[in-house]
């Protein structure tokens, strides 16, 4: 019997990551293709319609953003309903935390050596964090109230979606060679993840060889 229940967990870890995974890209394309699918049939014939075409133009739609984004201009227009959120009493939360999530992951306005250990004071327990502040920044509310040795630090928690923002001096962190979005990979799984390295772009190798 022991033996079965320990077949049935180890079962249920290997499928599990896997029927989750595939509901959550499900969920994607049958809400893509809810919504863009009746903007297709008003200027497109339904014969000619066929699945994953909404996808497929959100994915171009996706691009073309992405890659105008570059000038000024295009980049004022497409954060418009980003604005329009962070004005609206309930959306205005949610936007914002799921925003900043999605740039604590790509790694979106960190500098080099943003993932660090921090040292609580009178103890040996360390906790890995990411810098999201610095002082001297003029116009931030965070960065003004920070002494010039401090920095602040975002303190992730395993298995969910929150953490701790602290203000530490920068004599109580050590930098680690890693990535924002490895480090929160690593915390969230509470280390029991493979911890494999994300390789860095090819851009992003040249730009340090350079320096």
């Amino acid at each position: 019997m022991k033996r079965v229940l320990q077949s049935l967990v180890k079962g249920l870890a290997i499928l599990l990551p896997i029927i989750l995974t595939i509901t959550l890209v499900r969920w994607l394309l049958v809400t893509m293709e809810t919504w863009l699918k009746p903007l297709w049939l008003m200027v497109l014939p339904e014969f000619y319609y066929f699945p994953g075409l909404a996808f497929i133009s959100f994915l171009i739609i996706a691009i073309i953003m992405g890659f105008s984004s570059r000038w000024r201009l295009f980049y004022g227009v497409w954060m418009i309903p980003g604005r329009v959120m962070e004005k609206l009493p309930v959306m205005r939360q949610l936007y914002a935390t799921i925003n900043d999530i999605f740039e604590l992951m790509s790694g979106k306005n960190f500098t080099e050596e943003s993932v660090v250990l921090v040292t609580l004071p009178g103890s040996h327990m360390q906790l890995i964090g990411i810098v999201t502040k610095k002082s001297g920044v003029k116009g931030d509310m965070i960065s003004e109230c920070l002494d010039e040795d401090q920095i602040a630090v975002y303190l992730p928690m395993s298995y969910m979606v929150g953490g701790y923002m602290v203000m530490v001096p920068r004599n109580c962190t050590t930098n680690l060679d890693m990535s924002p979005s490895d480090a929160m990979q690593l915390v969230i799984s509470g280390g029991l993840g493979k911890g494999q390295r994300t390789e860095p772009a090819e851009s992003d190798t040249k730009n340090k060889s350079k320096e």
